[in-house]
């Protein structure tokens, strides 16, 4: 059996990774979409994930809970140490990765594949403005941020979601799908 392939979905804050995922995820029930780790406040809108104190986080790495970590915007970030399992059963599993960590990434997941979601610059500030859980200084420094390039080396699908989300969730399948090789 072929082992399955770590999706890692990037991209800018704002710019529609959690609904893309979600999209494909419907699209393909045998995908697994991976539920993170976060050292974040509970019950924040978009993404499904589990909140936990940074003393908790420290605990989980310690007992060995992740098969990835790192930390981005003053957070710390967790994949569960149970992915690498799905991945040898042969399911593609999607995560939500942040840029920095995709090295570390291709380390752990062989069959890494980036999928790379863009928006334009007026898209993401109306989305980050629109979810209202940053400041307008928090926004400013996230559209900073927006451009940051990905590592050389890797393999990289990059799509737009500056239209309608079916459209995107279409092109990322189309993209994702035609072999599994």
């Amino acid at each position: 059996m072929m082992p399955g392939r770590l999706i890692a979905v990037v991209g800018p804050s704002g710019v529609g990774k959690d609904s893309v995922m979600s999209g494909l995820a419907a699209a393909q029930p045998s995908m697994r979409l991976v539920r993170r780790t976060i050292t974040r406040a509970p019950d924040l809108e978009g993404e499904d994930y589990e909140a936990v104190t940074p003393d908790a986080f420290v605990a989980a790495v310690r007992d060995g809970a992740f098969c990835l970590h790192w930390d981005a915007h003053g957070l710390r970030y967790g994949i569960p140490a149970d992915v690498p399992d799905d991945l040898r059963s042969g399911r593609d599993c999607l995560a939500n990765l942040s840029r920095g960590a995709l090295l570390q990434a291709q380390a752990v997941f062989p069959r890494l594949i980036v999928l790379n979601i863009t928006a334009s610059p007026t898209v993401l500030a109306h989305r980050l403005t629109g979810r209202g859980r940053e400041t307008d200084a928090e926004i400013s420094a996230r559209l900073a941020q927006a451009g940051k390039p990905l590592p050389e080396g890797l393999d990289v699908v990059t799509l737009a979601n500056d239209g309608a989300l079916g459209e995107t969730v279409a092109q990322a399948l189309d993209a994702l799908q035609p072999a599994r090789v």
